[in-house]
């Protein structure tokens, strides 16, 4: 339970990316809300946020109903963007493209496969498991001799332009009255028990009465003053786009047993698979010779993609939660005032309403009160418990 909502409340959101900017807006617009919202960003151009980095994806596919939950709410808010986000008659448009996951499963994974699917078609999830013929029938490009089974979205899963979803949210915040400031905040002020300020570098303090670290792969080191140990980093993650003369008509995006994922991008592609080894807080730097490794999946798994060339490449941070890859949401354990919305592990862009939504529920109305994100609870560190997704890319 969350302190007793209050008016003329300030709250400062440290972190002006897309679940920051969420959790604004949705505060902004909240009917039991009456005080200041201030977002701080220390970099407005984004340039080496994961919202504007991501390959910007929503799937229901999950291991987890809490998930399931998230992204079904999270579907429903993107397909209907212009009612919520619109601004003096400009509709965002986030070119939102529904063409479903597709996962490939070897025999060694087909179980996994099985059971997730009992857990999907239980929360009402639009999927389908297909053998490997009915997976050549609909998709004839593919390779499938070598696979066992096939899991297929029909309905609310694709892609959008998570950069313009970053900026709808910013953008309504603030016609909203939310206030973004320039600024790098370097910790949190407390005292018996409760965040009384955000402290910002130069040694201004910003007073709240609720503060939220929603600093992404910034968020560990604003915690270390409050004992605190989030495991949560940033994670090297490198995008290709290549062009090919291959046609992959009402194609997906595949997830290869191996981990390498491809969708389309327009006229081109866009692909990625995990580095063999994981290091955090790596430089930006795109790892070229990883694309020679997802090159021969390509070519193996659709045979037209044996000629492609490279396009361009870049590289954004996972903020990846090293406990369980879930979402660390909530109060902080010690101090309850201070809310968590980290470790999003890849799925930030895709779970930005229903955290907004819910973060925002917690500050006005002391609980959650349309989605239960209980299991996504920070506690659960403390408490040596964990959430595993099995069901990570």
């Amino acid at each position: 339970m969350g302190q007793t909502p209050t008016s003329s409340q300030q709250v400062v959101i440290v972190g002006g990316g897309v679940i920051g900017s969420a959790i604004a807006y949705f505060l902004a617009v909240h009917p039991r809300f009456d005080g200041n919202i201030t977002v701080i960003e220390r970099d407005p151009t984004y340039t080496q946020a994961s919202s504007a980095l991501s390959a910007s994806s929503i799937r229901q596919q999950f291991s987890q109903p809490v998930n399931i939950a998230v992204s079904q709410f999270g579907i429903e808010f993107l397909r209907n963007i212009h009612r919520h986000l619109a601004v003096d008659g400009d509709v965002p448009d986030i070119g939102l493209t529904e063409r479903g996951y597709l996962y490939l499963a070897t025999e060694a994974g087909a179980a996994t496969l099985q059971e997730n699917h009992a857990t999907q078609r239980a929360q009402g999830v639009d999927v389908a498991l297909l053998t490997p013929a009915e997976t050549r029938q609909r998709f004839p490009w593919l390779q499938v001799d070598d696979l066992a089974l096939a899991s297929l979205g029909l309905s609310g899963e694709g892609w959008f332009d998570g950069y313009g979803l970053l900026m709808a949210f910013k953008q309504k915040a603030r016609s909203l009255g939310v206030q973004y400031v320039k600024a790098e905040a370097t910790g949190f002020v407390h005292g018996a028990g409760r965040v009384t300020a955000v402290a910002l570098q130069g040694g201004e303090q910003l007073p709240c009465d609720w503060a939220v670290n929603a600093a992404g792969a910034w968020a560990r080191p604003l915690l270390a003053g409050t004992g605190f140990d989030l495991p949560v980093f940033g994670r090297r993650r490198c995008v290709y786009a290549f062009a090919s003369p291959a046609k992959t008509p009402h194609c997906p995006l595949v997830i290869d047993p191996g981990g390498l994922w491809f969708r389309p991008e327009g006229d081109i592609w866009i692909c990625g698979l995990p580095p063999e080894q994981d290091d955090n807080d790596a430089p930006l730097d795109v790892d070229h010779e990883l694309f020679d490794k997802a090159w021969l999946t390509l070519a193996h798994r659709v045979p037209g993609f044996e000629a492609l060339r490279l396009q361009r490449a870049w590289a954004g941070y996972y903020e990846y939660n090293t406990h369980d890859h879930n979402a660390l949401l909530g109060p902080h354990p010690q101090l309850p005032n201070l809310l968590l919305a980290n470790g999003f592990s890849g799925h930030g862009l895709q779970q930005s309403p229903a955290v907004g939504r819910g973060l925002a529920e917690w500050i006005a109305e002391g609980r959650y009160t349309s989605l239960d994100l209980s299991p996504l609870a920070a506690q659960r560190l403390v408490q040596g418990t964990a959430l595993l997704e099995k069901n990570v890319i």
